[in-house]
């Protein structure tokens, strides 16, 4: 699943118009993961930080500090520091998923084992964190830090909430803030920060990215129940299989009578799916009108993040930016 569905890529403009930016960051991501002593941490890093990701986050920390007029050298560290972590977190995750493919290529943790990778994950932390010190400013410090606790407590959270019905919209939102919305937002935040532009542009820097990253998982989230599988690379219906509890069906459940609820104790708490179980999830979603209700809820959070981002100077990476927000949910249409 990614930002390639369309054919309109802001993702694509803002590395053009990065170019240079992002040049210095990748050599700077390059040389922050060697290690003198412990080769397999260059082998396994190279691996993922080479796969061919677009590199969205750390391009949101240059556009952020750019439209906010920033002209030092610390945009750089702070894109790399995004990048480290969430390259970390990708580590983990696919130990904890016991995921076999990242990017259309074997994991990590099935090319070496988990052992590599879960210390390898805990090895860029480190390496984020000596990063994010380097700018010397305490706020910035602040942020991306509070951001890798989210980040880890999302995913704890996750593991308790995906397969209990009981799991409401808030719950849900907090885990999504976890998982993805957090380094959006530290990611646009900390730019705006080492600009040194003022509390009310850093906020709405903060609510971008936010929105943006809430906008992104929703849709993801969807599409998983309605999108095209050639289109969005997963199997229609996947995260029902592995028994995820996200918003549309926490949207079902909500509206479910007690037969309706016994199939989705059966199905997503218990996990006993028999032949054409996904079939009558579908049937339910769209009974209770849960796949219309979600999507307006990620047209919702598209349209909170362009308003954010009509609050900072006008330029050409600004437009950019409010187009993305689009581009995320256009996917929806």
């Amino acid at each position: 699943m990614g930002l390639d569905t369309v054919k309109a890529k802001p993702h694509d403009r803002l590395a053009a118009m990065l170019s240079d930016e992002m040049a210095a960051v990748n050599a700077l991501i390059r040389e922050r993961m060697a290690s003198k002593h412990a080769p397999r941490i260059p082998e396994v890093t190279a691996h993922l930080v080479e796969a061919g990701g677009k590199r969205l986050r750390p391009m949101l920390t240059l556009a952020a500090a750019n439209i906010c007029g920033y002209d030092g050298p610390y945009h750089v560290h702070l894109a790399a520091t995004v990048e480290f972590i969430h390259t970390a977190t990708l580590l983990h995750d696919d130990v904890v998923d016991e995921s076999a493919q990242r990017r259309g290529r074997p994991t990590a943790n099935l090319l070496w084992d988990n052992k590599s990778s879960v210390l390898v994950g805990d090895y860029l932390f480190a390496r984020s964190f000596q990063l994010m010190t380097e700018p010397g400013n305490l706020r910035v410090l602040e942020i991306l830090s509070n951001a890798a606790a989210t980040i880890a407590e999302g995913e704890v959270l996750q593991l308790t909430a995906a397969q209990d019905l009981s799991t409401d919209e808030d719950i849900y939102l907090q885990v999504v803030r976890g998982k993805t919305a957090a380094l959006f937002s530290a990611a646009t935040e900390v730019g705006g920060v080492i600009a040194g532009s003022d509390p009310a542009q850093v906020q709405a820097l903060f609510d971008y990215g936010d929105a943006l990253g809430i906008a992104f998982q929703i849709a993801d989230d969807l599409l998983d129940y309605m999108g095209d599988s050639s289109a969005t690379g997963k199997n229609v219906g996947d995260d029902f299989r592995e028994r995820k509890l996200t918003l549309p069906v926490i949207k079902a459940v909500a509206a479910a009578d007690e037969e309706e609820r016994a199939f989705w104790q059966r199905t997503i708490e218990k996990g006993k799916q028999e032949e054409g179980d996904l079939e009558h999830a579908l049937k339910l979603l769209n009974k209770h009108g849960a796949l219309e209700a979600t999507r307006e809820d990620a047209l919702g959070w598209s349209e909170k993040a362009k308003a954010s981002m009509a609050q900072l100077p006008q330029s050409e990476l600004r437009d950019v930016m409010i187009e993305l927000a689009d581009f995320v949910v256009a996917r929806l249409y």
